[in-house]
């Protein structure tokens, strides 16, 4: 998908490997293109690679092979701080000692804004994540709601070009993860932010992505919507990663424009989508 305002991805990753002993490549060959404002979720099992990329992009892992680009601009041998990312992870990374106002202003003191910008700028994003009256406490004082969507805030106050979230719902409860997803949509639907989300939870996925990159041993099974991932799977790992599912084995019989017949194991007969089914037999 190109960047919406012009024909040039916004975040590009290029035949991306990684690996740690130089024998097993954790990543194997990872490849995506992502416009502007995009919400990307990387999904999948434990180990599959997912929040390794995330850590390349981020700059906390190095590249072994590949290129990544931001607007353009490579950025394998950036340093972290210089790549203009803005990052939240599970558990908050909130500093204790420090206020919500103070948690907020930090990333703007060390690139030097001026007071009254600083000021106007905590009020702003407080407001945004509706915590206003909350701004002298601690986060310690805070429910993990309210901590999460500060630390949010403070990823998005300095206007970063990409913004990486780690499993950031995974210490929350059902109830909580629900109303967290819903706030993280709202903030991207108003704000306009790029999103790169790690996570291994498929209806988190489902519920608040563009598209989806579904992971499993270091590739990238299928990328694409949500209602595509669904309802055309491109493999059975996709199948059986998304949603719940049903397996049955059987032979196709006829191929239609979009439908094939298949004969099941048991001698039934049914119709299914022909979506990675094309030959007969």
């Amino acid at each position: 998908m190109a960047d919406l305002a012009g024909d040039k991805p916004f975040l590009q990753f290029t035949n991306v490997k990684k690996t740690y002993d130089h024998k097993h490549l954790v990543v194997k060959d990872f490849n995506l293109d992502v416009a502007k404002g995009e919400f990307i979720t990387l999904l999948g099992p434990s180990g599959s690679g997912k929040t390794t990329c995330l850590m390349m992009l981020a700059g906390f892992e190095d590249v072994t092979s590949g290129e990544i680009l931001i607007n353009g601009r490579p950025v394998t041998s950036i340093a972290p701080y210089q790549r203009n990312i803005g990052m939240v992870f599970q558990q908050y990374a909130l500093f204790p000692h420090m206020t919500l106002r103070e948690n907020l202003a930090y990333p703007l003191k060390i690139r030097k804004q001026p007071k009254d910008v600083i000021r106007a700028k905590v009020d702003e994003y407080l407001s945004l994540v509706e915590l206003l009256d909350f701004g002298n406490r601690f986060p310690g004082q805070l429910s993990g709601g309210q901590r999460q969507l500060v630390a949010l805030a403070r990823a998005l106050i300095f206007a970063p070009d990409i913004v990486l979230m780690d499993e950031p719902l995974g210490a929350l409860d059902k109830k909580l993860r629900e109303q967290m997803q819903f706030e993280i949509k709202r903030l991207h639907e108003q704000l306009g932010f790029t999103v790169i989300y790690v996570t291994h939870d498929q209806t988190e996925a489902l519920t608040m992505s563009d598209r989806i990159a579904v992971f499993n041993n270091g590739i990238v099974q299928q990328c694409a919507p949500p209602h595509v991932l669904y309802e055309r799977p491109t493999n059975l790992f996709v199948a059986d990663f998304i949603g719940e599912s049903n397996k049955l084995t059987g032979v196709i019989e006829s191929v239609g424009d979009e439908h094939v017949q298949v004969r099941l194991d048991d001698g039934g007969l049914v119709q299914v989508l022909k979506a990675n089914c094309t030959e007969v037999g």
